[in-house]
């Protein structure tokens, strides 16, 4: 058996996506893995673009019953796991197993705020943070409240 590890990742000046494919592929190696400050997390690309295409998401549902979904995630943490979800092979074995070890969290809870926490220099964002919309904001947008 593998060794596990718990990886706990601060996702603060991170780009979602690349963050997202370090995270699935720690995850799909047997690791567990902690994503804090998931609000924080960069999206790169023209501001107006990502909230258009965010919106255009929001607009599909179902014709029948809109209970039926398809459900779209408004906060930040279930918009990153989301994104990581669908980097992993959800509907096989191993990818159910990877899922159950992924926790993703808005801010820093309490017993996670003296861990030493693990950057992917790969992922973290080279452009001033101007360039870039966080997670957080683009929740707001989407009609998420807050904490």
């Amino acid at each position: 058996m593998r060794n596990v590890k718990i990886i706990v990742v601060d996702a603060q000046g991170h780009i979602a996506g690349r963050l997202s494919s370090y995270v699935a592929k720690s995850l799909l190696n047997g690791n567990k893995v902690i994503v804090l400050n998931a609000e924080k997390a960069l999206i790169s690309g023209s501001k107006s673009s990502i909230l258009n295409e965010y919106s255009k998401k929001l607009e599909i549902g179902s014709i029948i019953n809109p209970r039926h979904g398809p459900f779209h995630p408004r906060r930040p943490d279930t918009i990153l796991s989301k994104m990581i979800r669908g980097m992993i092979p959800r509907r096989k074995a191993k990818g159910l197993a990877a899922l159950k070890k992924l926790r993703v969290y808005i801010g820093i809870p309490e017993r996670y705020k003296f861990l030493e926490k693990t950057r992917f220099e790969d992922a973290i964002a080279k452009k001033p943070l101007s360039f870039y919309l966080t997670l957080g904001e683009l929740a707001s947008m989407l009609g998420w409240a807050g904490e």
